[in-house]
């Protein structure tokens, strides 16, 4: 947590989403750090001070060699695309160049949801899961009961401080819903 922008703040839609495909582009400067935050709750600020983002999952945007977040957290669960300090996305993720424009895609229906970059699924989860449990049970977000466990959210594009760009936002609910078992 802790010290954020002066610049642009963050970007939030008007409403909340539950099952939802969310595809943007993204360009980040040399050693940016954002993300792209869903079932963000406006209401849960963790930080004292009053800075920064109200907490949510995070699609993470990041330059994974310049800032040093990369090599934070666990198995790389901070680097580009993963879900932040939850789960890594893949190693052989489809990664273009700081200064180049990648293309993020989220996609959550029911409890399952997963991360896309560039066209390839890099990473996937089933919130009920025990697994998903045990990940959030040894992240910095346990001292929040109901993380990531709302129905549903607002989503958010972090202003971390960092130059960095997004175009394209396209937002498509996916109807029908979960399945009720």
């Amino acid at each position: 947590g802790g010290e954020e922008s002066g610049n642009g703040g963050d970007i939030v839609t008007t409403r909340t989403y539950s099952d939802f495909e969310l595809s943007v582009d993204f360009k980040t400067s040399p050693g940016a750090n954002s993300g792209i935050m869903y079932f963000v709750d406006l209401n849960l600020m963790p930080w004292k001070d009053g800075h920064g983002s109200p907490i949510g999952f995070e699609y993470q945007v990041l330059d994974d060699a310049l800032h040093p977040d990369a090599k934070r957290g666990v198995n790389g669960d901070r680097t580009v695309a993963s879900l932040y300090d939850m789960i890594p996305a893949a190693a052989d993720k489809p990664i273009k160049p700081v200064g180049e424009w990648n293309t993020a895609r989220i996609v959550v229906h029911g409890k399952h949801g997963e991360h896309w970059l560039n066209g390839v699924k890099v990473l996937e989860y089933d919130r009920d899961s025990p697994k998903f449990k045990a990940i959030l049970a040894e992240s910095k977000y346990h001292v929040f009961p109901s993380y990531g466990q709302a129905a549903s959210g607002y989503i958010l594009l972090q202003d971390h401080g960092f130059p960095v760009w997004f175009r394209n936002i396209k937002i498509r609910e996916i109807r029908g819903g979960a399945s009720a078992d």
